[in-house]
């Protein structure tokens, strides 16, 4: 009777241990998605439309929370995070990661690229995919590029020359690169977190800075800047990026699926970032509280000219060859 009654437990034990395992296995893989912007942006619409899409195709298989406005984590901490894999996909600009590799530093380069669509011809190009995959080493996975437009300037005063930006405090991103350009431009470079800025603006800390409209919308910018400058002088990117380990620890057929996901979403944010920074620039202008200038093409080539100085100390970080190939895509084939 007591040995039956050991058999019993036993069975007993073995069926809960094997009922924890099946629980255990059946739980969602947990995607955390945690970005700076608001949901109106183009990578804040991006991680909605990820989230979206991964609940209808691999339903009880992944989860995904997007976490915005820099709710769980800023600007400081979440790369930090992303390498604890305490979150496992952001999308942060490129001068936030070139830590990990120089090359990034390219879409640093004021001025490189003519428009969207020449950035778009880089990304996609053979040394464009390359660099997606150039942190592996760092534990650091890049998924695609994500566009957000074109940046401008916005300031306390007209910027047309670049002599304007004599004496301006400009915010800059945590990049050396970007802060020898303003540097170049005889301008005060003073690196300032995203979600500081504004304050920065109000309290003249910074009195100039630069994003894409649908920042400069969203953000509030206009409340706190008299002029916006469409210069179009550098490329509102992101670069979409996971945990290499987590990336590569995940089932074939998951990873597999998240891929196309991916490949979509980058496909819709990219079309409709054009369209949304259009729809903030009139906002903006419908606001009614700061004056909008447009540079020309001479006025633009005049910018160029006065930070090429800073690209040419950066060349040999970057590679010559991937500057080259980033200005031979102005030139449509």
């Amino acid at each position: 009777m007591a040995r039956l009654t050991r058999g019993i437990t036993h069975l007993l034990a073995a069926s809960a241990l094997f009922s924890m395992f099946t629980a255990q296995a059946a739980d969602p893989i947990l995607i955390k998605f945690s970005h700076i912007t608001a949901d109106s942006t183009p990578k804040g619409q991006g991680a909605l439309m990820f989230k979206k899409l991964v609940e209808e195709r691999l339903p009880d298989q992944v989860e995904v929370q997007v976490y915005a406005n820099s709710s769980l984590y800023g600007d400081g901490k979440e790369m930090e995070a992303l390498l604890l894999n305490d979150v496992q996909m952001l999308a942060p600009a490129p001068s936030k990661l070139e830590q990990y590799t120089k090359q990034l530093q390219l879409f640093d380069l004021m001025f490189l690229f003519d428009d969207v669509a020449a950035a778009q011809r880089f990304q996609q190009s053979d040394k464009g995919k390359a660099m997606l995959k150039s942190m592996e080493d760092k534990g650091i996975t890049g998924l695609a590029y994500w566009l957000n437009g074109m940046r401008q300037f916005t300031a306390n005063k007209p910027l047309r020359e670049p002599a304007d930006a004599r004496g301006l405090k400009f915010r800059v991103q945590p990049s050396d690169l970007q802060a020898a350009q303003y540097t170049a431009l005889r301008a005060v470079p003073r690196k300032m977190a995203f979600a500081e800025i504004y304050q920065g603006l109000q309290t003249g800390v910074v009195n100039a800075q630069d994003n894409p409209w649908s920042n400069i919308y969203s953000q509030k910018y206009y409340e706190v800047q008299q002029y916006m400058t469409e210069s179009n002088h550098g490329i509102g990117n992101y670069l979409l990026i996971t945990n290499t380990q987590f990336w590569n620890g995940l089932p074939a057929p998951v990873r597999a699926e998240l891929e196309q996901i991916i490949d979509e979403v980058t496909t819709e944010v990219n079309r409709q970032a054009e369209a949304l920074n259009e729809k903030a620039k009139q906002n903006v202008i419908d606001t009614g509280k700061s004056e909008i200038l447009v540079l020309t093409e001479d006025q633009r080539n005049s910018w160029r000219d006065a930070v090429r100085p800073a690209w040419k100390k950066f060349e040999a970080e970057i590679g010559a060859d991937l500057i080259q190939a980033a200005e031979a895509a102005n030139q449509a084939e």
